[in-house]
């Protein structure tokens, strides 16, 4: 059984919660968070690096996003979503998006749900590097490759996003 859940606290992005003893963070408008799994036709996968103020590092991750965040998307579609993200972030415009599946991002801190994306018929269009305020590097990394480049950034001092594993077993399939 559950208790009443109070407001601890809400910002202009985040609600703080408590059910009972447990607190957890809420998205304030959003639907989810997209994942994005592109795969270009020469087989490698697209990979952002950005610096994340929580950890205060770099990091290297799948092409993502919040899903309905914004006033303008509140009602878009999660391949829509996913597709506008990942041209925002990458410069890439996929001609097929494909939802893999859903499931929650970290069931002990958030209600966010994660939307796993396979995006492919990869066309560059622009360099990427996200919208105002965002800092992005992107990286085209060939498949049989990918293992060892990640190490490299790891070595470096980067934090690898686990998230791309998930990302990696559904592009290996895709190969088959």
């Amino acid at each position: 059984m559950t208790s009443p859940i109070e407001l601890l606290h809400e910002g202009r992005f985040l609600r703080l919660l408590r059910n009972g003893h447990w607190e957890y963070v809420q998205r304030v408008r959003a639907r989810g968070a997209a994942f994005i799994v592109a795969v270009t036709d020469a087989d490698e996968i697209v990979l952002v690096e950005q610096f994340r103020v929580p950890l205060q590092a770099r990091t290297i991750e799948l092409p993502a996003g919040i899903i309905g965040d914004e006033v303008q998307f509140a009602d878009e579609a999660i391949e829509a979503a996913a597709a506008r993200e990942l041209e925002e972030e990458t410069g890439f415009r996929a001609a097929r998006v494909e939802h893999l599946l859903t499931g929650p991002t970290a069931p002990g801190l958030t209600t966010e749900m994660l939307h796993l994306i396979l995006a492919t018929g990869l066309r560059r269009v622009h360099d990427g590097g996200g919208v105002a305020g965002e800092d992005i590097t992107v990286h085209v990394v060939p498949l049989p490759e990918v293992d060892a480049w990640l190490g490299h950034k790891a070595a470096e001092g980067l934090q690898v996003e686990p998230r791309i594993y998930a990302g990696l077993r559904f592009a290996e399939r895709r190969r088959r």
